[in-house]
Order: C-alpha cells, then sequence, then structure tokens
C-alpha cells in the first residue's frame, strides 16, 4: 500500500464512524463550508477518542504515521503524546497524520487555537489515569475537558461564539456527556472505568459489583434517574443557545440539544436500567424533541 493509499485508508476508518453517532455530525442542511470544517474537527476529535479508547484500526498504521515505534504502538500515552507533538504542527508546521493535514485548512480559515484540542487530548490522557470520579463537581471537571471543547469549536467554525453561547454550549455538552456515561455504563465498567461519581453511588447504596450485573436492582436504577435529572436540567440551562442563533445553525444546536433530551427520555423509558445495554431513542422520539426545542418549549 503506497503512503497516499495508507493515507486515504486512516482518514475513511475514522470519518465513517461520523453515520454512527448519536446525532448528525455535519447535517446536509448546512452549508457545504461549515460541512468541511466540522468534518475536520470531528475526524480530530473521534481519533483523540480511538486513540484514548484503543479503538484505532489494527497494524498499527496511527502509530507509523505518528512516528511511535513498533514496541510502543498499543502504549495509549505514547500515542497521546505523539498525537499532542503533531497537533501542534498544525499551528506552526506540516502535521504528519492525514487527519491533522485535514484539519489545517479549517484551523487557518476560521481562526481556530489549539486550546480546545488540547482539552480533548487532555481528557483521554486523563481516562488513561483516572478511572473513577469522588464527586459530581470532579465529573464536571472532567467534562470540561472532554466535551465542552466540541461544544466552543462548533461556535467557532460558525463565527457565532459569545460569552453567553460558550456558558450555554458548555452546558449542553456536559448535558450530553453526562447522559452518554449513563447510556454506557457497562461499556465503560468492561474498561475498567466509573463515571458515576462515587459520593452518589455511596448515598443510593450502589457498590462497583451492582454495575456488573444483567440487569439494574432498585438502587441502581434511583441512581440513573438521579443522574438523568442532572443531565436533562444541564440540557434545559443550555436550550437557550438554540434561540440565540438564526438559520441553518440554529437546526443543528437544536439537534444536539433535541439528542440528549431524547437520550434522557430512552433511558427513563427502560425504567432506568441500563445494564443491558444503551437505550436509544428512535427517529420519530428524535423528531419531536427536536420540534419542542425549536419552539423552546421546556
Amino acid at each position: 500500500m503506497t503512503g497516499t493509499d495508507t493515507a486515504t485508508a486512516l482518514e475513511r476508518a475514522t470519518l465513517d464512524k461520523a453515520a454512527r453517532e448519536n446525532f448528525p455530525v455535519a447535517p446536509f442542511f448546512l452549508p457545504r463550508a461549515w460541512r468541511t470544517d466540522l468534518m475536520a474537527v470531528y475526524g480530530f476529535a473521534r481519533l483523540v477518542d480511538d486513540i484514548g479508547d484503543g479503538d484505532l484500526a489494527p497494524g498499527g498504521a496511527d502509530a507509523r504515521v505518528l512516528g511511535v515505534p513498533p514496541e510502543r504502538a498499543d502504549d495509549r500515552l505514547a500515542l497521546l503524546d505523539a498525537f499532542e507533538a503533531d497537533l501542534r504542527r498544525v499551528f506552526d508546521g506540516t502535521p504528519h497524520h492525514p487527519l491533522l493535514r485535514r484539519l489545517q485548512p479549517t484551523v487557518r480559515r476560521r481562526g481556530l487555537t489549539p486550546e480546545p484540542f488540547l482539552g480533548l487530548i487532555a481528557a483521554n490522557r486523563q481516562d488513561q489515569l483516572v478511572t473513577r470520579y469522588e464527586t459530581y463537581d470532579d465529573l464536571r471537571a472532567y467534562c470540561e475537558l472532554s466535551a465542552n471543547p466540541v461544544g466552543r469549536l462548533v461556535l467557532a467554525v460558525t463565527g457565532t461564539e459569545t460569552r453567553e453561547r460558550i456558558r450555554r454550549s458548555d452546558a449542553v455538552c456536559t448535558g450530553l456527556q453526562v447522559v452518554e456515561h449513563l447510556q454506557d455504563v457497562a461499556e465503560d465498567l468492561g474498561r475498567d472505568r466509573i463515571y458515576l461519581p462515587a459520593q452518589d453511588m455511596k448515598r443510593f447504596h450502589v457498590q462497583e459489583s451492582d454495575l456488573a450485573a444483567p440487569s439494574a436492582g432498585a438502587s441502581v436504577r434511583a441512581l440513573v434517574a438521579f443522574e438523568a435529572r442532572r443531565a436533562h436540567d444541564l440540557l434545559n440551562e443550555g436550550a437557550p443557545l438554540v434561540g440565540s442563533v438564526h438559520g441553518r445553525l440554529r437546526l443543528l444546536l437544536a439537534g444536539f440539544v433535541a439528542g440528549g433530551k431524547a437520550a434522557v427520555r430512552a433511558i427513563a423509558a427502560a425504567d432506568f436500567d441500563v445494564l443491558p445495554g444503551p437505550p436509544k431513542p428512535g427517529k420519530l422520539q428524535l423528531l419531536r424533541e427536536a420540534g419542542t426545542t425549536l419552539r423552546g418549549e421546556g
């Protein structure tokens, strides 16, 4: 395989995952320039998550491109360090990884700064070192790195960032992250990660072993319901962001908020039993939530 073929395969392996996300990454109704830049940002975010989760395509091609020696190709911290070094080349040189080369024109066109990208790398580095969170505030601090930069990048790409919109966006993104953690309790436990705050688990008399059961008992359901209400409150706090913008961006942001609220409803519809697998909303529920969000209703 030639270098060009390898680069194309690496890009395709990552970008093809966009179709499996909970909500459209760059939907058809957006201007083409926005779609191009949002997909470039998505490629970065998806790849850094794949590095952090150990979900890279087999064969070690990403490691080779990033200059990580074969004997360390499975070392996630080494890969994240190399990826951060390559990210910095986006701003002052020529990056090695094709997804970062794809990102570079977006960074220049939109005047993006390194900080949100570095935050996403820091979150994945933290995932290698921290697998439990004592308090809800600790979890929210993690979401500042793992989720909020994505919303800030969407605002930056679309040229709509203001202090108030960033605040609302942060609430939406943290809410979405909490919902995703609730959907993925079993999957995360399989990675030896628990994003349910230990303080809350103690309050609801939930042990780690309870999360490994095939279905949730009453205590786990009560805990999940409590965290789901928190997520819903965050989504409500951020929802005025939708009404602060116009046109096609309003549709995009409504989709984000609606996706989170529909996921909360799906969790509730499963009687808060998330252990058999992630409860997912149907398309009709998503459309209903989107309509409610666009109308500015709670």
